[in-house]
């Protein structure tokens, strides 16, 4: 799926789809402006048509990403430290 939200802002998107519903350019040539295909394009018609004045393609994540639990990363940290303990201590030897 093509991430219009990075390329393209709300009012540009809303300008090709008044255009369209004006029948001032073809749905093939605003597909292919965009990059997505047949199925994302009317999805995204239908939801500018539901409300016009509110659409928008911004995209909002519900989590954070790249996080790890709170455990899992302290039992990271306790295993590095012990790594780390060999590797300084002089006695074992590493190669």
């Amino acid at each position: 799926m093509a991430q219009i939200h990075k390329k393209f802002t709300d009012d540009q998107i809303k300008n090709l789809f008044q255009r369209y519903l004006k029948k001032e350019i073809e749905r093939k040539y605003v597909q292919e402006i965009l990059g997505i295909k047949k199925r994302r394009f009317f999805i995204l018609l239908k939801q500018y048509r539901n409300d016009p004045e509110s659409f928008s393609i911004e995209y909002v994540r519900n989590s954070k990403s790249r996080s790890i639990d709170p455990g899992i990363e302290t039992n990271i940290i306790k295993e590095l430290t012990i790594d780390k303990e060999a590797i300084q201590n002089k006695d074992v030897p590493l190669k």
